[in-house]
């Protein structure tokens, strides 16, 4: 595959995209190529194991619960979100996460996530959000995380799905 090293960061090709699927609990159902490799589990490592193996502590739990929130809810969702791999070494996405509903009944039956390679001018504005969230949330816990996300999508006068998609 296409995964380049730099320091402890992971970089994969533009035009390559990370597939996962998982139940409703967010245990992993399949994880295609570059996933595998680029997490370096195994694929019986992953499969059955819970996506936030691959949480790095970096990340504010508010994006998680936002995330979560709005899957369950039925909704589609896009986030910047760095991971973990295996070994310790990290890599960012611009991930787009969507329920999978059972075409009969209509109810979600597990999530849909395809990932890929994060712009670097939207690293540039998340990285430091993401730290600000993470300062706000080891102070005054999940919800100062997401008071100060809110107030800064409210200065800059956007919603959270455009502020995310401002920066592909």
């Amino acid at each position: 595959m296409s995964i380049t090293q730099k320091g402890e960061e992971l970089y994969f090709d533009e035009n390559l995209f990370i597939v996962s699927k998982t139940d409703l609990k967010g245990r992993i159902t399949y994880a295609n190529d570059l996933f595998i490799e680029i997490s370096g589990y195994k694929e019986q490592e992953l499969i059955g194991m819970p996506h936030n193996i691959l949480r790095h502590p970096d990340m504010p739990k508010a994006i998680f619960k936002l995330l979560w929130d709005r899957v369950q809810a039925g909704n589609e969702v896009f986030a910047y979100v760095k991971n973990r791999t295996k070994n310790n070494y990290y890599y960012w996405v611009h991930a787009y996460i969507t329920p999978v509903t059972d075409t009969k009944t209509n109810q979600i039956i597990g999530y849909h996530s395809v990932r890929r390679a994060p712009s670097p001018k939207g690293l540039e504005v998340i990285i430091p959000l993401y730290k600000r969230m993470l300062d706000a949330e080891q102070t005054g816990g999940v919800q100062a995380s997401r008071a100060l996300l809110d107030t800064t999508l409210s200065q800059l006068k956007v919603s959270y799905d455009a502020f995310i998609l401002s920066y592909e």
